[in-house]
């Protein structure tokens, strides 16, 4: 069978390079061997060459320890109280690579220790980098281009806001699901500052949180969620494009509809009210500001992001089992092997995610390990070397996606 091939190796978290040598070995445990006695096997049938697939565990009392070993440890690094706590600070580089004591001693550490009274969990430093990022870069940059705009500045802008919605995206589905990121001392600005940087980010007021948190995991994929694809043919571009045109052209009518018609009115109401006054907001930017500069730092991200918003969540569940829709094993995949586990608080765990939405980014590759063995009973995908979006790529392109491509040995055992 051979080893696993990990393109993205340098991109690699602690977490995910420790959870693929675990999922190697099982991986290299399911090996083709031919009969043990192929002349008593000659005697049988004339099909004496025939090699059959058979699970060999050579240690499997060892597989255990380690991976429990694995587990502990990987539970000490989120542990403040353990010697081996690590804090999340930049997305590129881990805390360790940093060996120059004199930026350790004056820049970063000390920077660290501020941004852990900042943050509601000590982990997460990071998401004071990439807020502080925004502040000093986003804001200024759009203010000044209502200010004086040159077309050179407001295509630069709209390129580095494109590069920054992926990781505030997920930074924003941290804050929406626990209900903020900043300690409590800090409720005010955890709540304004969303309303400050998700329209330039291409999110409308509140939007997220309406359709992803009160609907989407509500729903759970079933027939009833808006964004399911459980109604499309997943290697369709056309119908690709019929899903992402009727979330793009509508969401602000189905959404308040849906609420509507589960007897959530107030839900409607804010869902509508937050979407309608967001359009608005940028209406009278339009008109009565700069139309020029509306475009470049509203409007060009506003529809990037509901289209990338569309294409990811088509490849996060474009394999929802038709005849188990609601079964959060079987409706979304695991990503491993992805960047976006990096720079994106580790979104390739979606299964992980949907069992438990409430759980903390850095929990799931421990639940990953911890649930390995449910995740093989209830026969659910796992995928290496490819991300979302290519899945969605590949899936409208209708190319059939090479098993080298996803570790799902339980597939063989099961069948």
């Amino acid at each position: 069978m051979g080893k696993l091939y990990y393109p993205h190796a340098a991109d690699l978290t602690v977490a995910d390079k420790l959870v693929l040598g675990h999922l190697e070995k099982d991986y290299e445990n399911f090996e083709v061997k031919p009969d043990a006695s192929p002349v008593d096997a000659a005697e049988e049938s004339d099909d004496s060459a025939t090699k059959r697939t058979e699970f060999v565990s050579q240690s499997p009392e060892d597989t255990k320890d380690s991976e429990q070993q694995t587990i502990e440890y990987l539970k000490s690094l989120n542990d403040p109280k353990s010697d081996d706590f690590q804090t999340t600070v930049f997305s590129t580089w881990d805390i360790q690579d940093f060996k120059n004591p004199i930026l350790r001693k004056w820049i970063i550490d000390p920077y660290v220790r501020w941004a852990k009274g900042v943050v509601r969990t000590e982990t997460d430093v990071i998401m004071i980098t990439h807020l502080l990022t925004y502040l000093c870069t986003s804001a200024p940059s759009a203010l000044y281009l209502f200010y004086n705009f040159r077309w050179w500045h407001g295509v630069l802008h709209s390129a580095v806001q494109l590069y920054y919605m992926g990781p505030y995206t997920l930074l924003m589905h941290q804050h929406i699901h626990m209900r903020g990121v900043l300690n409590k001392k800090y409720a005010l600005v955890d709540a304004i500052f969303p309303y400050i940087f998700d329209p330039l980010m291409g999110h409308t007021w509140n939007s997220y949180f309406f359709h992803h948190v009160k609907h989407h995991h509500i729903e759970g994929n079933g027939p009833n969620d808006l964004s399911s694809t459980v109604r499309y043919q997943r290697d369709s571009a056309l119908h690709f494009l019929h899903y992402v045109g009727r979330f793009y052209l509508l969401v602000w009518f189905d959404l308040p509809r849906y609420f509507l018609r589960n007897n959530k009115t107030s839900l409607a109401l804010k869902a509508g009210g937050c979407e309608i006054a967001n359009y608005v907001f940028l209406y009278t930017l339009y008109t009565m500001a700069n139309s020029r500069a509306t475009i470049f730092v509203y409007l060009i991200p506003l529809a990037l992001m509901r289209i990338a918003l569309m294409t990811g969540n088509w490849g996060q569940h474009a394999f929802v089992d038709e005849v188990e829709p609601d079964s959060d094993f079987r409706s979304s995949i695991t990503l491993i092997d992805a960047p976006s586990n990096r720079y994106c608080y580790n979104d390739g765990y979606h299964t992980s995610h949907h069992l438990n939405p409430r759980r903390h980014w850095r929990e799931h590759p421990v639940a990953f390990l911890r649930q390995k063995q449910q995740y093989a009973d209830e026969h659910a995908l796992v995928f290496y070397n490819i991300d979302y979006f290519m899945l969605t790529v590949t899936c409208c392109a209708r190319t059939t996606i090479s098993w080298r491509g996803v570790w799902c040995p339980w597939a063989s055992r099961g069948s």
